[in-house]
């Protein structure tokens, strides 16, 4: 009997490394290969911490990407954006109780050099698999792609500070938290290496949600690591050799060749399992900290490494292993404290700053640095080049991201066009155009290399910077001073929309209003009715529960209100269901995803024309299954939202807008006028971007409220209305 339960929790011990590996693996952390499962596989090397009133640097995106995975979240049908916003609540409010004072760092843009593009690129290819293997029912793990944005938009509401690095964060968390002192929560072997006074606190055996102690002493339980114990436990081995070790063993800039080369020459003393360190099953890793233990500085180790290697190119290998081992020596001072300090959005650190981005405008790098930004532009500004998410699709249609394309154009233009004019480009803009000789590239037009999805494969597809002919031109180093009602007009003429759709709608509800118009103009194939009606319901939803949590008002804090959100609420998608995915639908809406992912960053780059939207509010891929399957098989929408005047009134006013004559009227094709006719609406409208909450309430008692329910509901209308949203002939306005 004890027999079988040690076999077990051996065995459970090995999966929940296992799927830690996985986690690491899907975060895009990669560290050094096989060290967390080694070092965590053996207690010794820890001590046991109760983490209260103190500073805390954490990883951002690997925080994140814990607590979606670990949270057994839907990743199958486009994410539940919702319940993420609760864990992530949870997870800081744990932290508050417990006089945690948290610092979140993201991870910015591609690194400058270049030299993990390749890992990059396998990682990419790795989750067009694993998306594969989760739309036709098999295991992966493909984080959601708004996620990353829900968990900036919680983290802006709770006041938690955050800051975007420029390029990858983990040399900026380890500098940050030892100018600071205080541990560093993350899940990223490479903290193994990194020599942390304070130490680093695996996720894995961080109980946020487990707290302890009384009422003024309420502590987490952690288990902290230090490169001090680690070494003690390593006949005392020098704790500057980890970074050669850390090389030489593989990490993300170590050639696999390499490491293979040198394993297969040295003399390792053979480690039988478990000798060590009780359960450890790691011979390599074992053999060689035994290796070199031996040996008392750095340099000499570094000599003998390259004798084993071989005597051929020394001086290249030799320049190669030093510049990886400077990677983990950590400054006195890091630049992200003078940061977290600062009253106003810091500039980041011009040191180091890639040489694309010196010359750039400082409202740019502010908004970069406090995340207001997407990193996307950094890749496109440093690189011109990005590699695009991959959703759960249909692998045999073309990408979701296809039907967004004009809309990263318009980015693409904004942030290098005006560059390329001015011939003050990043380094390699106007070059890689012109050499490419294609079409208008050889005219010197910027482009950019998108990394997408071709069936089953990674395919780099080179698009041209371009932006609608009926989008005034913006100077990127200006748009920040830039007239409203201009900025507006460039979000607008992008996706397609005439400014004055927006007046009844809802602030928080414009963008994606104006994002479903677009996407139903360019999404193949065309989105079925019950599918846009769910679309809308969803928009329904989300637009109450937000208002019922942040505003004060009886009229959506009332019976009826919480008796359509639980209705409709009750019709998603349950993890544990065993409802098989519909494939149509889930490629509509990653279709739809990438279309407000794009429009974000866009919204983002001219300044917030439009209010942002919560993510989670506008968009479940649990709740929108679940109401389309529903309409499908019977049910209507005047039942769905019956009880409640002002959801019906919300739901009429979105269709009245996607489906009304001032938004069909755009699809006329070939009219001269159309395009002086859009700008001149957009001049007289511009502020209206940036409405207040009078704007969704104001609209109660107006003519498309309750005394026109009985003309409007029925479904007949509803049908007529969607069979010319969906027709064939509902194109873009623009030529």
């Amino acid at each position: 009997m004890e027999f079988n339960r040690v076999f077990f929790l051996f065995h459970m011990t090995v999966y929940i490394f296992f799927i830690i590996d996985q986690i690491q693996h899907f975060c895009g952390i990669m560290g050094v290969n096989g060290l967390t499962s080694f070092v965590e596989g053996n207690r010794q090397f820890f001590t046991d911490m109760r983490l209260r009133d103190c500073r805390l640097v954490i990883d951002g995106c690997s925080l994140y990407f814990q607590l979606y995975f670990n949270s057994g979240l839907d990743q199958a049908r486009g994410g539940d954006y919702e319940t993420f916003v609760v864990r992530v609540q949870q997870f800081f409010a744990a932290l508050s109780e417990c006089a945690v004072q948290p610092f979140v760092v993201l991870d910015g843009g591609m690194d400058q050099t270049d030299k993990k593009f390749k890992t990059l690129q396998e990682r990419a290819q790795s989750k067009i698999r694993k998306a594969h293997a989760l739309s036709r029912g098999s295991n992966g793990s493909v984080l959601p792609l708004l996620a990353r944005e829900v968990f900036i938009q919680v983290l802006s509401e709770l006041g938690v500070l955050l800051v975007q690095c420029i390029s990858e964060a983990d040399f900026e968390i380890a500098s940050l938290a030892k100018h600071w002192g205080c541990p560093v929560l993350t899940n990223d072997s490479d903290f193994y290496i990194f020599d942390l006074k304070g130490g680093y606190l695996p996720f894995s055996f961080f109980q946020w949600n487990n707290i302890r102690g009384k009422a003024m002493e309420r502590y987490i339980p952690a288990r902290n690591f230090t490169v001090d114990r680690f070494c003690s436990h390593l006949n005392g081995m020098n704790k500057q050799l980890l970074p050669l070790f850390a090389v030489v063993i593989g990490n993300d800039y170590t050639p696999a060749k390499l490491t293979e080369i040198f394993f297969s020459r040295v003399e390792l003393e053979r480690v039988p399992s478990g000798r060590m360190y009780g359960c450890s099953s790691s011979p390599r890793i074992e053999g060689f900290l035994l290796w070199l233990s031996q040996f008392t500085s750095p340099a000499d180790a570094l000599e003998e490494v390259l004798e084993i290697l071989g005597e051929q190119r020394k001086g290249n290998l030799r320049t190669q292993l030093s510049a990886g081992m400077q990677d983990y020596q950590l400054p006195q001072r890091s630049s992200l404290a003078q940061y977290f300090s600062s009253p106003q959005p810091a500039l980041p650190d011009a040191h180091g700053l890639p040489a694309a981005l010196v010359s750039q405008p400082e409202w740019l790098l502010r908004m970069v640095a406090s995340g207001k930004l997407s990193s996307f532009v950094l890749d496109v500004l440093v690189h011109q080049k990005v590699l695009l998410v991959a959703q759960v699709e249909n692998s045999n249609l073309p990408s979701s991201h296809t039907t967004s394309l004009s809309i990263r154009k318009t980015i693409y233009s904004l942030l290098l066009v005006k560059a390329s004019q001015d011939s003050q480009t990043p380094q390699g803009v106007n070059q890689r155009g012109r050499s490419q000789g294609k079409g208008g590239q050889q005219s010197g037009i910027p482009c950019v290399d998108e990394y997408d999805r071709q069936e089953l494969n990674l395919k780099k597809n080179t698009v041209e910077a371009h932006r609608p002919s009926c989008v005034p031109q913006l100077d990127l180093a200006a748009i920040d001073k830039a007239p409203t009602q201009i900025r507006l007009q460039v979000l607008l003429g992008t996706l397609g929309v005439m400014d004055h759709v927006l007046q009844p709608l809802p602030p928080h509800l414009c963008l994606p209003v104006c994002v479903t118009y677009f996407w139903m103009n360019n999404c193949k194939p065309k989105p079925s009715q019950p599918l846009m009606q769910a679309i809308l319901l969803g928009l329904v939803y989300g637009e109450l529960n937000w208002r019922r949590a942040h505003l004060n008002d009886p009229v959506f804090r009332s019976k009826p209100s919480a008796s359509v959100c639980q209705r409709l609420s009750h019709l998603r998608v349950n993890p544990g269901q065993r409802r098989g995915l519909d494939l149509d639908v889930a490629h509509l809406l990653s279709q739809w995803q990438s279309c407000m992912w794009a429009a974000m960053f866009l919204n983002q780059l001219l300044c917030f024309p439009l209010p942002e939207p919560q993510c989670a509010g506008v968009f479940s891929g649990t709740l929108l299954h679940g109401l389309e399957a529903a309409i499908r098989g019977g049910h209507q929408c005047e039942a769905l939202l019956a009880g409640d005047a002002v959801a019906w009134q919300l739901y009429s006013i979105l269709l009245e807008a996607l489906t009304g004559p001032a938004v069909s009227a755009t699809a006329s094709r070939g009219r001269a006028g159309g395009q002086r006719q859009a700008q001149q609406r957009g001049r007289g409208q511009g502020g209206r971007g940036r409405g207040n909450e009078r704007r969704g309430r104001g609209n109660r008692g107006g003519r498309r409220g309750n005394s026109s329910r009985g003309t409007t509901s029925s479904d007949i209308a509803v049908h007529n209305r969607f069979a010319l949203l969906t027709s064939d002939d509902s194109q873009q306005w623009w030529p």
